[in-house]
Protein backbone atom coordinates (compact mmCIF):
# COMPACT_ATOMS: atom_id res chain seq x y z
CA UNK A 1 0.00 0.00 0.00
CA UNK A 2 1.11 3.44 -1.07
CA UNK A 3 -1.69 6.06 -1.17
CA UNK A 4 -3.69 7.32 2.27
CA UNK A 5 -6.92 7.43 0.44
CA UNK A 6 -6.75 3.38 -1.25
CA UNK A 7 -4.88 2.64 2.59
CA UNK A 8 -8.23 3.46 3.88
CA UNK A 9 -10.31 1.84 1.10
CA UNK A 10 -8.72 -1.53 0.98
CA UNK A 11 -9.23 -1.31 4.90
CA UNK A 12 -12.72 -1.35 4.72
CA UNK A 13 -12.60 -4.60 2.75
CA UNK A 14 -11.10 -6.25 6.27
CA UNK A 15 -7.89 -7.65 5.32
CA UNK A 16 -5.87 -9.43 7.53
CA UNK A 17 -2.65 -8.00 6.71
CA UNK A 18 -1.77 -4.92 4.84
CA UNK A 19 1.53 -4.35 3.52
CA UNK A 20 3.63 -1.43 3.60
CA UNK A 21 6.65 -1.36 1.21
CA UNK A 22 10.26 0.47 3.31
CA UNK A 23 12.50 -0.40 0.33
CA UNK A 24 13.60 2.13 -1.62
CA UNK A 25 14.23 0.77 -5.14
CA UNK A 26 10.48 -0.10 -5.03
CA UNK A 27 7.94 1.10 -7.13
CA UNK A 28 5.55 0.86 -3.83
CA UNK A 29 8.09 2.46 -1.53
CA UNK A 30 6.33 3.81 1.33
CA UNK A 31 7.14 7.11 1.61
CA UNK A 32 4.58 9.24 3.92
CA UNK A 33 5.37 10.29 7.06
CA UNK A 34 2.58 8.17 8.60
CA UNK A 35 0.00 5.19 8.21
CA UNK A 36 -3.76 6.41 8.95
CA UNK A 37 -5.74 4.74 11.33
CA UNK A 38 -6.33 1.25 11.22
CA UNK A 39 -8.92 -1.53 12.46
CA UNK A 40 -6.85 -3.56 15.32
CA UNK A 41 -7.84 -6.29 13.35
CA UNK A 42 -5.16 -5.66 10.54
CA UNK A 43 -1.79 -6.36 11.00
CA UNK A 44 0.44 -3.53 9.85
CA UNK A 45 2.90 -5.19 7.98
CA UNK A 46 6.49 -3.68 7.35
CA UNK A 47 8.26 -5.19 3.95
CA UNK A 48 11.92 -4.74 3.99
CA UNK A 49 14.93 -5.95 1.51
CA UNK A 50 18.21 -6.53 3.70
CA UNK A 51 17.45 -3.65 5.59
CA UNK A 52 19.68 -2.16 8.61
CA UNK A 53 18.31 -4.36 11.83
CA UNK A 54 18.65 -0.99 13.31
CA UNK A 55 16.23 0.45 11.10
CA UNK A 56 13.70 -2.14 11.07
CA UNK A 57 13.06 -1.41 14.46
CA UNK A 58 12.98 2.20 14.13
CA UNK A 59 10.09 1.35 11.25
CA UNK A 60 8.43 -1.23 13.75
CA UNK A 61 8.39 1.72 16.42
CA UNK A 62 7.21 4.67 14.14
CA UNK A 63 4.29 2.83 12.65
CA UNK A 64 3.56 0.61 15.13
CA UNK A 65 4.04 -2.55 12.96
CA UNK A 66 2.45 -5.78 13.67
CA UNK A 67 4.27 -7.13 11.48
CA UNK A 68 7.65 -7.82 9.19
CA UNK A 69 8.06 -10.01 5.62
CA UNK A 70 11.83 -10.03 5.01
CA UNK A 71 12.44 -10.43 1.28
CA UNK A 72 16.52 -10.47 0.77
CA UNK A 73 18.92 -13.08 2.29
CA UNK A 74 18.18 -12.30 6.75
CA UNK A 75 19.84 -15.11 8.43
CA UNK A 76 18.38 -16.94 10.84
CA UNK A 77 20.27 -14.48 13.82
CA UNK A 78 18.55 -11.28 12.22
CA UNK A 79 14.79 -12.96 12.32
CA UNK A 80 15.27 -13.89 15.77
CA UNK A 81 16.37 -10.43 16.85
CA UNK A 82 12.96 -9.25 15.05
CA UNK A 83 11.07 -11.86 16.78
CA UNK A 84 12.27 -10.71 19.88
CA UNK A 85 10.69 -7.48 19.78
CA UNK A 86 7.54 -9.08 19.77
CA UNK A 87 6.55 -8.71 16.13
CA UNK A 88 5.29 -11.48 13.76
CA UNK A 89 7.98 -12.43 11.49
CA UNK A 90 7.34 -13.83 7.43
CA UNK A 91 10.63 -14.83 6.01
CA UNK A 92 9.89 -15.02 2.11
CA UNK A 93 11.67 -17.39 -0.37
CA UNK A 94 10.97 -17.22 -3.96
CA UNK A 95 11.07 -20.15 -5.97
CA UNK A 96 10.58 -20.96 -9.46
CA UNK A 97 10.76 -24.59 -10.85
CA UNK A 98 12.31 -26.35 -8.23
CA UNK A 99 13.17 -25.46 -4.70
CA UNK A 100 15.46 -27.17 -1.68
CA UNK A 101 13.60 -26.88 1.13
CA UNK A 102 16.73 -27.81 3.39
CA UNK A 103 17.45 -24.04 3.42
CA UNK A 104 14.08 -23.16 5.66
CA UNK A 105 15.59 -25.77 8.83
CA UNK A 106 17.43 -22.65 10.10
CA UNK A 107 14.52 -20.35 10.34
CA UNK A 108 11.85 -22.62 11.87
CA UNK A 109 12.24 -20.88 15.19
CA UNK A 110 13.13 -18.36 14.45
CA UNK A 111 10.10 -17.13 12.39
CA UNK A 112 6.49 -17.34 12.13
CA UNK A 113 5.54 -17.83 8.97
CA UNK A 114 7.38 -18.64 5.50
CA UNK A 115 6.25 -16.84 2.19
CA UNK A 116 6.63 -18.11 -1.00
CA UNK A 117 6.30 -16.16 -4.17
CA UNK A 118 7.67 -16.25 -7.89
CA UNK A 119 11.61 -16.15 -7.99
CA UNK A 120 11.69 -12.62 -10.70
CA UNK A 121 14.03 -9.65 -11.08
CA UNK A 122 13.03 -7.71 -8.43
CA UNK A 123 12.42 -8.78 -4.51
CA UNK A 124 8.21 -9.37 -5.00
CA UNK A 125 5.55 -7.49 -7.30
CA UNK A 126 6.54 -9.69 -10.55
CA UNK A 127 2.96 -10.78 -11.57
CA UNK A 128 3.92 -14.24 -12.23
CA UNK A 129 2.69 -17.41 -10.22
CA UNK A 130 5.00 -20.16 -9.71
CA UNK A 131 4.25 -24.21 -10.01
CA UNK A 132 2.60 -24.69 -6.96
CA UNK A 133 3.06 -28.16 -7.16
CA UNK A 134 6.18 -27.81 -5.56
CA UNK A 135 4.95 -27.59 -2.27
CA UNK A 136 3.55 -30.75 -1.74
CA UNK A 137 7.35 -31.31 -0.50
CA UNK A 138 6.99 -29.03 1.88
CA UNK A 139 8.73 -30.38 4.61
CA UNK A 140 7.65 -28.59 7.76
CA UNK A 141 4.76 -27.69 9.81
CA UNK A 142 5.49 -23.61 9.60
CA UNK A 143 2.53 -22.20 8.43
CA UNK A 144 3.35 -20.17 4.89
CA UNK A 145 2.03 -17.54 3.02
CA UNK A 146 1.07 -18.10 -0.78
CA UNK A 147 2.21 -15.50 -3.26
CA UNK A 148 3.39 -14.49 -6.41
CA UNK A 149 0.79 -13.19 -9.49
CA UNK A 150 -2.46 -14.10 -7.72
CA UNK A 151 -5.42 -12.27 -9.23
CA UNK A 152 -9.08 -13.12 -10.20
CA UNK A 153 -7.92 -15.21 -13.04
CA UNK A 154 -6.43 -17.88 -10.42
CA UNK A 155 -9.49 -18.62 -8.71
CA UNK A 156 -9.89 -21.72 -10.35
CA UNK A 157 -6.25 -22.89 -9.21
CA UNK A 158 -6.69 -21.31 -5.56
CA UNK A 159 -9.46 -23.88 -4.86
CA UNK A 160 -8.05 -26.41 -6.55
CA UNK A 161 -4.63 -26.12 -4.46
CA UNK A 162 -6.70 -24.93 -1.49
CA UNK A 163 -8.06 -29.16 -1.86
CA UNK A 164 -4.21 -30.18 -2.42
CA UNK A 165 -1.68 -31.49 -0.23
CA UNK A 166 0.52 -28.43 -0.71
CA UNK A 167 -2.27 -26.61 0.89
CA UNK A 168 -1.88 -28.19 4.49
CA UNK A 169 -0.36 -25.66 6.11
CA UNK A 170 -1.05 -22.60 3.76
CA UNK A 171 -2.00 -19.79 5.89
CA UNK A 172 -2.73 -16.80 3.93
CA UNK A 173 -3.09 -15.94 0.05
CA UNK A 174 -0.82 -12.72 -0.39
CA UNK A 175 -1.94 -10.56 -3.31
CA UNK A 176 -0.64 -7.49 -4.96
CA UNK A 177 0.72 -6.54 -8.35
CA UNK A 178 -2.43 -8.28 -10.45
CA UNK A 179 -4.86 -5.85 -8.33
CA UNK A 180 -2.99 -2.71 -9.12
CA UNK A 181 -3.86 0.27 -11.45
CA UNK A 182 -0.32 1.33 -10.84
CA UNK A 183 2.31 0.47 -8.21
CA UNK A 184 0.94 1.13 -4.71
CA UNK A 185 -2.44 2.03 -6.34
CA UNK A 186 -5.21 -1.09 -6.02
CA UNK A 187 -8.23 -1.50 -7.74
CA UNK A 188 -11.18 -1.78 -4.86
CA UNK A 189 -13.85 -2.97 -7.52
CA UNK A 190 -11.57 -6.00 -8.00
CA UNK A 191 -10.55 -6.83 -4.47
CA UNK A 192 -14.06 -6.44 -3.77
CA UNK A 193 -14.86 -8.91 -6.66
CA UNK A 194 -11.88 -10.98 -5.07
CA UNK A 195 -13.51 -11.25 -1.86
CA UNK A 196 -17.01 -11.95 -2.60
CA UNK A 197 -15.56 -14.84 -4.99
CA UNK A 198 -13.50 -16.24 -2.41
CA UNK A 199 -16.33 -16.47 0.25
CA UNK A 200 -18.31 -17.84 -2.31
CA UNK A 201 -15.54 -20.72 -3.97
CA UNK A 202 -15.01 -21.90 0.25
CA UNK A 203 -11.67 -20.48 0.12
CA UNK A 204 -11.94 -18.56 2.88
CA UNK A 205 -9.90 -20.66 5.42
CA UNK A 206 -7.29 -18.93 3.94
CA UNK A 207 -6.28 -15.35 5.56
CA UNK A 208 -6.09 -12.88 3.08
CA UNK A 209 -2.75 -10.33 3.08
CA UNK A 210 -3.05 -6.78 0.44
Amino acid sequence: MKYQDNIKQVAALQPDYLGFIFYEKSARNFDSESIPQLPKSIKKTGVFVDADLDLVVDYIKKHDLQAVQLHGKESPEYCEKIKSEGIEVIKVFSIKDAFDFSVLNPYVAFVDYFLFDTKGKLPGGNGYTFDWNVLNNYPSEKPFFLSGGIGLSEIEDIKNFAKSKASKYCYALDVNSKFEIEPGLKNIDDLKKFKKISALSGITKLKKKL
